[in-house]
């Protein structure tokens, strides 16, 4: 957010002694670093990151009282011109708790009579901020309050108005046209301002076209309320309206500002636009205040690591607004209206150390206490899992934890119902669902894998999905596993075929479930099945073989060419060959190559056989060559004969 030096000089006078390096270091010893200084209207323009539970600090009067805290230096008064309220111009019905204060009043525009416009210094101000004036008053004013201090109001066309003002949840397909121009259809969710002809703005986000100020608007009612953050955030969230109002309501404005809001938006329009009042009322109350919250010395000094008195804190605490009742071993602090974040002991406790320095919290090392834990044997065990699936080609994936509905009930098991596991903020419809599959994302990632021209897919992931409970969504490890495309081809012996169901059954048997999970097909040559890692066998005691030191002697080779029958089995062949060596000098035994021809006998085929022996020593021939015999003879037994 933009910050002018010279406006915050004008908050706080104690601003105006620090030059631009002290100030941004200050700032950013409060915790709102400057990420940038830029030169606009002949005066420096700080560029402060302001975190997402602070909509306090989004406006210059914000910043200003965390400069005075830290300072002890006091504000600059804020004492608009007292409004006399009366009975209500135009009747205005609040019918959701989600708005429980609407002030507002109406005023007709004279700008012969004295106004001249939007003043130059204000046009100026707002060019500063990267914003640009209208050159209409009222909305151009309303959008100066809000930059100065933080409360966004909005000025509707009074003589487009019909009837009365109702803040109401919306009729679901109402349809509103914003002031971008778009058409939106409006959601039962949605909390909106409306007039007997429907719907006029989408409360806290948007205006509405209808009623905007144009040049020929001569009279405007004006709205400054209070909306709850959660309706507001869900709102701009579901129509993609991100505003400067929806950014500050929807991280907690101040509620008691919005009377003063309205009382300055008043008085600034009659001085710019020789504005008349008519009548100023407000609807609703206050919402009711948070309760205090009570800060021991014990806590305290735990979360400082060092010790701290109540003292200190109350004097810290009261320097940010908050109301304090000091006792002997604890404080009750009542947070002020515009601090909804503090909420718990902690909060005024880091806003103690934060408003301290966090130079001063010493560094000290945490104690290390006991040996080291076992590790877990669910971890161990989804571990072991995932080094098989990897040696046996596997790729493992990491996806999103949260999916949509569309895809939860493609492939989420029967009566795992997603109403106990739909979140009731989520960033958006296609992440509104915890997972109770894990199919949908690995088939979308696979998917995505062979449209980029792999040959092959293997995929899978070990990660937790959810069930529907009473309680709320339980959550259990999961394996998926996706594989799709064709397999084989590299040589003679794999040639290349498309991945069938009964590949995964040998995946499932090899893993040692005791019950092969259904294999479901997840598109053109894809499929995928998934269980429970509880359904997976422990790993045994983990075994450390014993290190046999390699050989310094060279090795020795010899070939095999056997005439063997087309329905040979090579692996009962291998094993008893293997079967008639010594085991302390076999190395390796394999077959090599495969030669079938119409010059060889009906019925055969050629095997060509490498074997390969070492020692601890030098190998006599002699030796070498009985070896090579009894394997002969091995394979000659099963029906095999030497090549000649």
């Amino acid at each position: 957010m933009w910050i002018e030096r010279k406006a915050l000089a004008a908050e706080i006078p104690a601003a105006a002694a620090l030059d631009t390096r002290q100030l941004c270091e200050l700032l950013a010893a409060l915790g709102f670093p400057v990420d940038g200084v830029a030169s606009r209207e002949g005066g420096d323009v700080l560029d402060v990151d302001i975190t997402a539970n602070r909509g306090d600090a989004m406006s210059h009067r914000g910043m200003a009282r965390e400069v005075a805290a830290k300072l002890g230096q006091p504000l600059t008064p804020l004492a608009p011109p007292p409004v006399a309220e009366g009975a209500p111009k135009v009747p205005v019905r609040l019918e959701s708790p989600a708005c429980p204060l609407y002030a507002t009043a109406l005023l007709t525009l004279n700008p012969g009579l004295g106004g001249g416009g939007t003043p130059v210094e204000a046009q100026a101000f707002l060019r500063a901020l990267d914003a640009s004036a209208k050159g209409l008053p009222a909305v151009d004013a309303s959008n100066e309050l809000l930059h100065r201090y933080g409360h966004p109001t909005h000025a509707f066309d009074a003589d487009r108005i019909r009837g009365a003002v109702t803040v109401r949840w919306a009729v679901a397909g109402e349809k509103l046209v914003t002031l971008d121009g778009v058409t939106r259809t409006l959601l039962a969710q949605d909390l909106v301002i409306a007039d007997e002809a429907g719907p006029i703005a989408l409360a806290g986000v948007m205006g509405g076209d209808g009623t905007k100020v144009t040049e020929a608007t001569r009279r405007v009612l004006l709205e400054s309320a209070w909306f709850d953050p959660k309706t507001v955030r869900a709102t701009a969230r579901r129509h993609s309206l991100h505003t400067d109002a929806s950014h500050r309501f929807g991280r907690g404005a101040d509620p008691a500002m919005a009377a003063v809001a309205r009382d300055l938006l008043v008085d600034r329009l009659r001085t710019w636009a020789g504005a008349t009042l008519e009548g100023a009322w407000t609807a609703g109350a206050l919402p009711a205040p948070a309760a205090p919250v009570t800060l021991s010395e014990a806590m305290l000094v735990r979360v400082a690591g060092e010790p701290l008195t109540l003292a200190e804190a109350a004097e810290a605490l009261t320097r940010l607004g908050c109301a304090v009742v000091a006792g002997s071993d604890a404080l009750a602090a009542q947070p002020p209206t515009w601090r909804h974040d503090l909420a718990i002991p902690d909060d005024l406790a880091e806003e103690v150390l934060r408003l301290r320095g966090y130079e001063h919290i010493p560094s000290v090392l945490p104690p290390l206490e006991g040996p080291p834990q076992r590790l877990s044997p669910d971890y161990l065990l989804r571990r072991a899992l995932a080094r098989r699936l990897a040696h046996l080609g596997f790729h493992q994936t990491v996806t999103y934890g949260f999916i949509s509905p569309e895809a939860d009930a493609a492939f989420a098991a029967p009566g795992n119902a997603p109403e106990g596991r739909t979140l009731a903020n989520p960033l958006g419809r296609e992440y509104s669902v915890l997972r109770g599959t894990l199919l949908s994302s690995l088939k979308e990632a696979a998917e995505q894998n062979l449209r980029q021209g792999t040959r092959e897919v293997r995929l899978f992931e070990v990660a937790p999905t959810y069930s529907s409970g009473p309680a709320g969504p339980e959550e259990r490890f999961t394996l998926g596993l996706a594989w799709g495309g064709t397999q084989g081809g590299e040589d003679y012996l794999s040639p290349a075929r498309p991945v069938r169901e009964a590949d995964l059954r040998g995946i499932a048997q090899d893993l040692g479930l005791a019950v092969i999970p259904e294999v479901r097909g997840l598109g053109e040559g894809l499929f995928g099945f998934e269980a429970p890692v509880a359904d997976l066998p422990r790993p045994g005691e983990r075994i450390v073989s014993t290190f046999r030191p390699f050989s310094r002697f060279p090795s020795v080779e010899r070939d095999l060419s056997l005439l063997v029958d087309l329905g040979q089995s090579y692996g009962a062949l291998a094993t008893a060959m293997r079967a008639a060596l010594p085991a302390d000098a076999l190395q390796d035994l394999r077959c090599v190559d495969v030669f079938r021809h119409k010059s060889l006998p009906e019925g055969r085929q050629a095997w060509l056989i490498r074997l390969r022996f070492q020692v601890d020593r030098t190998l006599m021939g002699s030796e070498v060559d009985g070896w090579v015999a009894s394997a002969l003879a091995a394979a000659e037994a099963l029906g095999a004969k030497l090549r000649t």
